[in-house]
């Protein structure tokens, strides 16, 4: 019981540190007058991929690496398979959107890229880790050349992810300040819990990582692309799913391993990064055929993801 408490202890403060810190960021960002572009790309990007970052940079500090690359495929799977399936029982969620043709280019490569790390037997390794940032580095630069020249990439207005910004300057730090301490210590008590878990379970950490911690850290994308669709106002979701993927490959596995090689569990090769690929091929096209996922399709994909949960344990 302990040790369940302490994983959703750890899950509730990361939820709500990495919104602090993204509300606090965004703040001082307009009041510093940067362009709104590089915010949405940059400090909402990273702010909302801070939770997962931060889990795996911990996972692989108490070295479980399982926690840590599960935790980013395990996001891949269910970014795609539940946050687009959900929303769809309540409304039908349309996969078109302009100038995405790049992003799931980029997804797919990134996808086998990492892949191919991951098959070569040698875990992640800094120069893996170094490789798959340069190629997210090159991605932002492409999105943030398009969208100021170009206009073919139509940026979301970040408020409407980011709302109730901190007007005074004191709370804006202290939004700030609070994130920063609060990721940390969110993460901790998320791997500690999560690992006293797979022990008492006999499970693996990468079979926790899969789907407890994955899920747990989508949890703030879920709520609210359901929310919007009960609200009968879901904006085109794809793009958000293709962008999250993306960073959770490039940032969050790229940073964590440049900091602390990762090792892979053969059912990782063997199995999981091969159901990342096909759900990643499954929103390539969705998007290119302009198809709508609807009640049937949802309840198919989320009937999918319950297969796949059963099928780790």
């Amino acid at each position: 019981m302990l040790s369940i408490l302490t994983l959703i202890a750890g899950l509730v403060v990361l939820v709500f540190a990495g919104d602090y810190l993204v509300r606090g960021a965004v703040a001082l960002a307009e009041k510093l007058s940067i362009d709104p572009l590089i915010i949405g790309l940059t400090i909402v990007a990273f702010g909302t991929s801070a939770p997962e970052l931060f889990v795996s940079l911990q996972a692989a500090y108490d070295g479980v690496s399982g926690i840590a690359i599960g935790n980013v495929v395990g996001s891949n799977i269910a970014n795609v398979l539940l946050v687009l399936g959900a929303p769809a029982l309540l409304m039908a969620i349309h996969c078109r959107e302009d100038g995405i043709g790049i992003s799931l280019a980029v997804m797919v490569v990134m996808t086998l890229v990492l892949m191919a790390m991951m098959s070569a037997g040698n875990g992640l390794s800094r120069l893996d880790g170094l490789a798959l940032l340069a190629i997210i580095a090159l991605y932002l630069g492409w999105q943030i050349n398009a969208a100021r020249h170009c206009g073919p990439v139509e940026m979301h207005d970040y408020h409407d992810e980011v709302a109730n910004l901190p007007q005074e300057n004191w709370k804006t730090w202290t939004f700030i300040i609070g994130g920063m301490v609060g990721l940390p210590l969110g993460a901790w008590l998320t791997v500690d819990g999560a690992s006293q878990i797979a022990r008492m379970l006999g499970a693996s950490e990468t079979a926790i990582g899969l789907t407890i911690v994955a899920i747990g850290t989508l949890l703030p994308e879920l709520v609210t692309s359901v929310m919007a669709a009960w609200r009968k106002s879901a904006a085109v979701a794809i793009g958000n799913v293709v962008g999250s993927n993306i960073f959770n490959i490039g940032l969050i596995l790229g940073g964590t391993a440049v900091i602390l090689p990762l090792d892979v569990d053969e059912r990782i090769i063997n199995i999981d990064m091969w159901v990342m690929l096909a759900v990643s091929l499954l929103v390539v096209g969705l998007a290119h055929w302009s198809i709508p996922i609807k009640k049937l399709g949802g309840t198919a994909m989320l009937a999918a993801f319950a297969a796949y949960i059963l099928s780790v344990f």
